[in-house]
């Protein structure tokens, strides 16, 4: 176990499913020896971060999204698989939440929900259409949410009656459903909201979800206690307690000595020790979270194709992937993660070559080498182990690679502004279908697409695959974009990461979601 020790000395630098039937989760309290009821268990989670806010409409975090999960309930929410013996969702399978059911019109533009009856908020107000109506008014007139709302392509939400909402889209779009079942579109308690104020949801919860806010510290923790009232039986815990401990360290020891129950964000370096632990259960799923190294197809010489693919071949992936993720990551083979329907690895022919770089670079036009500015934001160890490495084997073809280090913060405010050279970064797609991740980072007017790839072909499959309604074209469609997109090398490929959870072995329930959120409902303890 080398991993890295010597970059110590290098280093100067140093993004739920219960059952939809009636009281599915539903779970008797156990009997204690004098025939008394024991109350269900509690679970303490160790946090990363304390989160921003508990509006669905803005949170943009991961406790922030976690916090909502908990306490709101949205229209229809994913199926669930299993993978390899693992629970994880499925977003291709859309299940009722709220709405019992729902049709779509022939040209797929229009979407009939039906209310369940007798739902109700935690505050007593009932469910209804005009929730349903005020809370998809607020995502579109939010700072946070109002892309998706985009990305949903809707054109108006109509309260039919008090159980029947009408959402009509500007044209068919096959991710609407998959889109409108994450926690922005939660719905909201109207009639609570309206009486307290819109600020009121910025601390607290107006939903109709499995679990009522306590109390929320973003500097210590969050509690949520069990509604018991609801509407698909009362959770199996009753009280969820989420601790917020920045240092990954101090998570790591807190799970090791069992004073927490689950801890999120375990660093790759720690995931062995742990599995040693026979109290410990280590879930490691595969994710669709990359990391790819960005080049700015808009500067020199990164404007060169031949360039960017000499780049491809100077990566140490092995390097990468055991070195600095100790295993807890796979090779990257395109721009899409492999777990999306529609992947492909066509055109991907790149290795460790330092040979084939060299002649790209010959090619190009810059037989000599070059020297370019790469902007490395601060708050991930892999990436400045990473970095590092890249700039080592770059050096080995005459690249230069001027590393600049920068706070997390001004990274995000630069690379938004679309005029970096080079970084690095991460993306997870929530909705695992090529259209929205695509549709983000590479298509050419993508609102993330700070590196300014553009190509009329790619362009055209992206549009053309959108208003497809079969899937296997669909993905045809989507595959003949990813193969031009990695032949012409906007990126290189690093990794994608696997998704790590440790919990005590009492444990029970985890499933795994695409958004990397926990769901707390499933989940259930022994006691």
């Amino acid at each position: 176990m080398k991993k890295l020790k010597w970059f110590s000395a290098m280093i100067a630098l140093t993004v739920v499913l219960g059952g939809c039937a009636s009281n599915a989760n539903q779970q008797p309290a156990a009997s204690g020896s004098g025939g008394e009821t024991k109350p269900a268990p509690t679970l303490t989670v160790a946090y990363s971060e304390g989160g921003t806010t508990m509006d669905p409409a803005e949170a943009n975090d991961l406790t922030s999204d976690t916090l909502v999960l908990a306490t709101y309930d949205q229209l229809v929410t994913y199926g669930v698989k299993t993978v390899d013996g693992a629970d994880v969702a499925n977003t291709e399978d859309i299940q009722p939440m709220l709405a019992e059911s729902w049709e779509v019109s022939a040209d797929n533009t229009t979407y009939t929900f039906k209310i369940k009856s007798g739902l109700k908020f935690q505050s007593g107000n009932p469910v209804n259409a005009d929730a349903v109506v005020y809370s998809f008014d607020r995502v579109a007139k939010s700072s946070s949410g109002s892309f998706l709302y985009g990305m949903a392509d809707i054109k108006s939400v109509t309260a039919k009656d008090d159980s029947t909402v009408e959402i009509v889209l500007n044209k068919a779009n096959h991710m609407f459903t998959q889109i409108i079942a994450m926690y922005t579109f939660s719905i909201v308690d109207q009639k609570l909201v309206e009486e307290k104020g819109d600020d009121y949801l910025k601390a607290n919860a107006a939903g109709s979800g499995p679990f009522t806010l306590e109390k929320w510290d973003p500097a210590s923790e969050a509690v949520f206690q069990a509604n018991n009232d609801y509407w698909q039986g009362a959770p199996k815990l009753s009280k969820v307690t989420l601790k917020f401990t920045k240092e990954a360290s101090n998570r790591v020891l807190l799970l090791n000595k069992s004073d927490v129950d689950m801890a999120i964000e375990i660093p790759p370096k720690d995931v062995a020790a742990l599995q040693e632990n026979s109290n410990l259960t280590i879930k490691s799923n595969a994710s669709n979270r990359i990391l790819f190294f960005a080049m700015n197809n808009n500067v020199k010489p990164f404007d060169n194709e031949k360039v960017r693919q000499a780049i491809n071949y100077a990566i140490p992936y092995d390097q990468l992937i055991n070195d600095v993720m100790y295993g807890q990551a796979k090779e990257m083979k395109s721009a899409v993660a492999s777990n999306t329907p529609g992947f492909t690895d066509a055109g991907y022919v790149y290795e460790y070559n330092l040979d084939k770089a060299k002649e790209l670079l010959k090619e190009a036009g810059y037989a000599e080498g070059f020297s370019f500015d790469f902007t490395l934001g601060s708050g991930f160890d892999d990436w400045e182990y990473d970095a590092v490495l890249i700039q080592a084997e770059l050096a080995k073809i005459g690249v230069k690679m001027n590393i600049n280090k920068v706070a997390r913060a001004q990274f995000l405010e630069q690379q938004k502004d679309g005029n970096l050279v080079s970084y690095i970064s991460k993306w997870t797609s929530f909705v695992n279908d090529p259209g929205y991740h695509l549709g983000f980072l590479l298509y050419g007017e993508g609102s993330s697409n700070y590196i300014h790839y553009n190509n009329a072909e790619v362009n055209k499959l992206w549009e053309e695959a959108g208003a497809e309604p079969d899937q296997s074209k669909r993905n045809e469609l989507y595959m003949k974009a990813q193969e031009i997109i990695t032949t012409e090398a906007p990126w290189a490929y690093l990794y994608e990461y696997n998704r790590v959870v440790g919990m005590n072995n009492k444990v029970s329930g985890y499933v795994y979601y695409p958004d990397e959120v926990l769901r707390f409902y499933p989940l259930s303890k022994e006691q």
